[in-house]
């Protein structure tokens, strides 16, 4: 196939979106994929590096695991949050401005939806802004820990070509010599406010994730493989109310059959594409 054949197929399927979310409050929900053009690595896309999370039960039973994790955590950080929103963020965020969008629920924790503009934004699996005390509940910006954090490990150094993770974390050569972070309030253990492996979205954050598509006329699944359940789980609430499904992400996801339209390809120009063209179509 020439690539004027494929550019013109992808044009069609963009045109066959905009077809069906045409006059329709769109509800989005996003994956990694939204984030690539930010220099954040895809869980599970072409070329994305081999992973070994780290899960809930092991950060919480063992003094050295949490030791390893905060020092690949803390290196990934300054790496993470020097990211910036890309056009596919600020398309959503325009998107919502114009009042097609209702909102976004996202899969992601990089905080890039809030930073692009975007007003509703339900972050179902936390943020690494956060970390919070799993003693007293006390809440922590995540800039000032890791100031805190240097200042108790004057030695930690950003190494070069760090291969960043999805969720913010390297894995460290060495975790040894490393102070954790405890809370300054109690001493208690501190935790990052993100879903770790092995653990559950919370209930209420859900809930909101699901009022978010209830009150929406067509579901935009951007990025994403749906292989996580709660993404999958959304797609089927969608279905269930009978709102066309938009699918855009580079390769299969588990809800292909499902959708009215599925786009192979990246987000950026899909997304940046929607924000042109779907507000002239209110």
């Amino acid at each position: 196939m020439t690539d004027t054949t494929e550019d013109a197929g992808f044009s069609a399927s963009i045109d066959r979106a905009v077809e069906v979310l045409a006059g329709r409050r769109v509800a989005v929900l996003t994956g990694a994929g939204v984030s690539t053009d930010s220099g954040i690595p895809d869980y599970r896309g072409k070329g994305a590096p081999t992973r070994t999370p780290m899960t809930a039960q092991q950060f919480l039973a063992s003094a050295d695991a949490r030791r390893r994790y905060w020092v690949g955590s803390h290196l990934g950080w300054k790496v993470f949050a020097a990211a910036e929103p890309n056009d596919g963020h600020r398309a959503l965020a325009a998107l919502e401005g114009a009042g097609v969008a209702n909102g976004v629920v996202t899969q992601n924790v990089d905080g890039l939806h809030v930073r692009a503009g975007s007003g509703r934004v339900v972050e179902l699996h936390g943020t690494m802004r956060r970390v919070g005390c799993l003693q007293c509940g006390q809440v922590f910006d995540r800039r000032d820990l890791a100031e805190r954090v240097e200042a108790d490990n004057p030695w930690i150094t950003l190494p070069e070509n760090v291969e960043l993770g999805p969720d913010g974390d390297v894995t460290p050569a060495s975790a040894d010599g490393f102070v954790v972070p405890t809370c300054s309030v109690c001493g208690g253990t501190l935790k990052p406010d993100v879903v770790f492996f092995g653990e559950y979205i919370p209930v209420e954050k859900f809930r909101e994730a699901e009022q978010l598509v209830h009150t929406s006329d067509a579901l935009v699944v951007a990025g994403s493989s749906l292989v996580v359940n709660s993404g999958i789980r959304l797609v089927e609430r969608a279905r269930r109310k009978r709102l066309p499904v938009v699918i855009v992400n580079r390769g299969t996801t588990r809800a292909d059959q499902r959708a009215a339209v599925k786009i192979d390809g990246g987000t950026t120009d899909v997304l940046r594409a929607f924000a042109e063209r779907l507000p002239g179509l209110l």
